[in-house]
């Protein structure tokens, strides 16, 4: 009985000294991970997905590499990796539209099929026109929108877009309609604006910034919550009686059931590279605000918005 008691023994310590060591030969990730963005290359999402791969090296074993697979106003890249195994080595750029997919009929992939782990962008919708538009201020287009139903044209991202949404939004409380002009994205839908195309666009502000301050195009007002910085000139519509907010945000997100303990690795990584100074400079370089949310906030902001979005688009007049 002792000798048995003796190889117990030696068997349970042999066990735990092999143990840590097989764990630590095979830790997550093992393999190169990859991240997709449901657009073609260029433009803030795959952007953005270019830094954190990038600033994300230092935190992790191996290589994070950003893959593009476009179409169907991104459903199909965001349902590739919400099919996708749930054990990390797939991930999503997720963005704004995703929560709207499914109330267009665009595709089946809703928020409830992912684990998001961090949001990192959020940017406000903007009424923008051409410098050289007859309306100065956001009273006079929007006074001129009520009193000409669907004679303003308004560009935006594609159908199903957040700037399309926004339009349409404001549209309804204000008694009006807009004639939606739909591009492949939202730097085409800034080119139709600036070539004379549209009269107006509702694209996030960041992403047209530039061609504000070389005065090419001019800022009525944003639909956030409060006045952006170095836009102090420029209300919001809350400002004006209007109680209406629309965002474009960017974050990260992998299929749901993903395991716990990779969730968790992916999160920690994800809140050191929101503090990396290179990776807030590259986003700044795409005029994406930085906004981060660890993987609670975000799902919370996610789930409260799909269900305003679920009341609220069978009521609007989309194109």
């Amino acid at each position: 009985m002792a000798r048995l008691l003796k190889f117990i023994a030696a068997a349970a310590t042999a066990a735990a000294l092999v143990s840590p060591l097989a764990r630590a030969a095979d830790p997550y990730p093992a393999k190169p991970i990859e991240l997709t963005v449901a657009f073609q290359p260029g433009g803030g999402t795959d952007s953005m997905a270019r830094a954190f791969a990038d600033a994300a090296r230092p935190y992790l074993s191996q290589p994070i590499v950003v893959i593009n697979k476009a179409g169907a106003s991104g459903a199909i890249g965001l349902g590739y990796v919400a099919n996708s195994p749930a054990d990390g080595y797939k991930m999503a750029m997720v963005f704004a539209e995703l929560l709207v997919i499914p109330y267009l009929n665009l595709g089946k992939v809703t928020y409830e099929d992912f684990q998001p782990i961090a949001r990192f962008t959020s940017d406000p919708s903007s009424i923008t026109v051409r410098a050289d538009a007859p309306w100065k201020t956001v009273e006079e287009f929007l006074a001129y929108a009520k009193a000409n139903p669907g004679k303003v044209t308004v560009s935006n991202a594609g159908n199903g877009s957040i700037p399309q949404l926004a339009a349409a939004s404001l549209g309804e409380k204000i008694g009006t309609s807009f004639s939606h002009v739909p591009y492949l994205g939202s730097a085409p839908a800034i080119l139709g604006l600036l070539g004379g195309q549209v009269d107006a666009t509702f694209v996030a502000y960041g992403e047209l910034k530039a061609h504000v301050e070389s005065g090419k195009l001019r800022t009525l007002a944003v639909m956030g919550d409060k006045r952006l910085p170095g836009l102090d000139n420029v209300p919001t519509i809350k400002e004006k009686g209007i109680d209406l907010t629309s965002y474009v945000w960017r974050g990260l997100a992998v299929p749901k059931n993903t395991p716990p303990q990779v969730v968790n690795k992916l999160r920690e990584v994800a809140a050191k590279v929101a503090n990396e100074p290179a990776f807030k400079d590259a986003l700044a370089k795409q005029n994406l605000t930085f906004s981060y949310a660890d993987a609670p906030e975000f799902r919370s902001q996610m789930a409260t918005q799909s269900a305003g979005y679920q009341k609220l688009i069978p009521t609007l007049k989309l194109n």
